[in-house]
């Protein structure tokens, strides 16, 4: 059915008459009079009981009156949205992610969404894990992007995945000839670890005392970017997500093997949003972005 003949079904409902609905939209009743016969004529029974020159909607009439108001409520809901895209192409988005995040993911990211939408000014936050859903919560930040994010009854997660964990050497290691190696075979070489303040490191320890493994790590940091450079001057081998070293091994300058030991979690990353309230649009856009660019890389590089 035509938006119009709807538009129409509805205001003389509303106003109670074909005239008075004729006079509400500024056309002659005529026209209104000829889109309701149209449609009751495509429908093979009429719409309204006419009474005395007064109109009663029939049973089949109030059936379709009532998918009339749902479509028209779905279209004023889609204009809306086309209205806040429209608007989306100019404005800011803020998101709060860790520094390796920063460093892996986001330029790439960030740069494919500013092909797309120039006008939109994008906001990356380095943040340590613990501060990211603060900055969510406070609305220091539209969106949240982190590994073992801490749950809060203020925040909804929009996407989450699951991200093992694995070792990253410099092209021509012996480990890097395996399809996944295990831990215990990692400990074998100078091992260059994220401190302790990123989440990744407590999984690390976690699973060196549940495989009985004592481990003195070569060097210690919490920057990836100083992490990778030591392990690409052969300094060691790290272990990290594959995300970590996305570019590098783009480049092919490290390799990432993954650990096939069954009892190391694997970490995962969430995509968080305050809860209870709808993004604009800008940051509706960036969220769909991002989700849409973790869906491509999970099973490429997982």
């Amino acid at each position: 059915m035509h938006a119009r003949v709807l538009r129409y079904l509805d205001e003389v409902v509303r106003r109670g008459s074909i005239r008075k609905a004729a006079e509400y939209l500024h056309i002659a009743p005529t026209a209104v009079n000829r889109q309701i016969l149209d449609l009751e004529s495509e429908l093979g029974a009429p719409l309204f009981d006419r009474i005395h020159k007064r109109l009663r909607l029939t049973p089949l009439g109030e059936m379709v009156l009532a998918h009339v108001r749902r479509t028209l409520g779905e279209y004023d809901v889609l204009r809306e949205r086309i209205e806040e895209f429209k608007g989306a192409r100019r404005g800011q988005v803020s998101i709060a992610v860790t520094a390796g995040l920063a460093g892996a993911l986001m330029p790439s990211l960030a740069h494919a969404f500013r092909q797309r939408f120039p006008g939109i000014t994008v906001r990356i936050l380095d943040l340590p894990v613990t501060e990211i859903t603060a900055a969510v919560e406070r609305g220091d930040a539209d969106l949240g992007l982190g590994y073992d994010l801490a749950d809060a009854p203020s925040l909804r997660v929009r996407a989450a995945s699951d991200w093992r964990i694995g070792v990253v050497t410099p092209p021509g290691h012996p480990l890097s000839e395996h399809a996944s190696v295990l831990l215990s075979e990692c400990v074998e070489y100078p091992l260059i670890l994220p401190a302790a303040p990123l989440s990744i490191r407590a999984i690390l320890d976690d699973a060196f005392v549940r495989n009985t493994l004592e481990v003195t790590p070569a060097a210690e940091s919490t920057s990836m970017a100083l992490i990778q450079q030591m392990v690409m001057q052969g300094d060691g081998i790290a272990l990290l997500n594959p995300l970590d070293v996305m570019e590098e091994r783009s480049r092919q300058a490290l390799m990432f093997i993954p650990l096939r030991d069954r009892n190391i979690r694997p970490q995962t990353l969430a995509l968080i949003e305050r809860a209870g309230r709808q993004p604009d649009a800008a940051a509706d856009l960036m969220a769909q972005s991002i989700e849409a660019a973790l869906a491509q890389l999970y099973p490429q590089i997982g």
